[in-house]
């Protein structure tokens, strides 16, 4: 009886080791590009339809021709606005591990890493500087799960939608709520910025301030396609609780469209 369990146990471990193997050795981890679960190149289009008393006085002693005369132009066009200005984008990819993102309003340029951050000692300028990583759909849900209600958040002269966390703000916290893109994510977040403005009214946003977005992608049934940005801008200085928008783009076939124009400061 032993030496029956013995032969069988022989047979059973070079089928295992077999099972294990099957597809070859593993070779190294793909390059940010290469595992892209989704795509985001190409030409966009952005659809726009839809503030702490420190902020207030800042928004009180507002002045665009100021901003225009001292080289300021560009103070909401960072990165804590951009996505809302009106405007194209053109995606492309730097490198293997760098996305790039440029505006044709403001003609600015966003450069998301991926792999090791290797932020600046300073501000990084208007754009700061950008960690980027993936998201795959099916992977644990990012915030802990459930709950997180939404609150408002009152900055200066304006009202947005804030929430709890990030998953809240994009509806993907708790049941009832839509199902997320298939593929996955991109998750960006942003630090080191030059201080600028949340609108083009004055409101203010800190050189401390922290810029989360999740980027995902959805095609309509009509053979459009779109990804919305959800932006989280939080700045203890200026802001009670995060400022949340989301922000809808349309891919274009080209670049026929494409109108780079400066800063304004009004």
């Amino acid at each position: 009886m032993f030496v029956v369990f013995v032969a069988l146990l022989c047979g059973l471990v070079p089928s295992l080791r077999a099972q294990r193997g099957r597809g070859g050795a593993q070779g190294p981890p793909q390059a940010p590009r290469a595992a892209a679960p989704i795509d985001l190149t190409g030409y966009w289009v952005s659809i726009v339809t839809e503030d702490w008393r420190e902020g207030r006085k800042v928004v009180q002693a507002w002045d665009p021709a100021a901003d225009e005369a001292g080289g300021n132009a560009c103070k909401s066009y960072g990165a804590a606005n951009i996505m809302r200005v009106p405007g194209r984008l053109h995606i492309t990819w730097r490198d293997d591990t760098t996305l790039e993102i440029d505006t044709d309003a403001g003609t600015q340029t966003r450069l998301f890493h991926f792999g090791e951050p290797q932020p600046p000692a300073a501000d990084a300028g208007w754009q700061g500087y950008s960690v980027a990583q993936w998201e795959i759909a099916g992977a644990p849900q990012r915030g802990g799960g459930g709950g997180g209600g939404a609150v408002g958040a009152i900055v200066a002269s304006g009202t947005t939608a804030g929430a709890a966390t990030g998953a809240a703000a994009r509806g993907d916290s708790g049941r009832g709520a839509p199902p997320r893109p298939q593929g996955g994510s991109l998750k960006v977040v942003t630090t080191h910025l030059k201080a600028g403005y949340l609108r083009k009214n004055g409101v203010p946003y800190s050189e401390n301030t922290v810029v989360t977005e999740y980027f995902d992608r959805h095609n309509e049934t009509n053979g459009d396609q779109w990804f919305t940005v959800t932006t989280i801008v939080e700045d203890a200085k200026y802001l009670q609780q995060p400022f949340i928008t989301s922000t809808h783009f349309k891919k274009e076939p080209d670049g026929a469209k494409w109108r780079p124009t400066a800063c304004s400061a009004s």
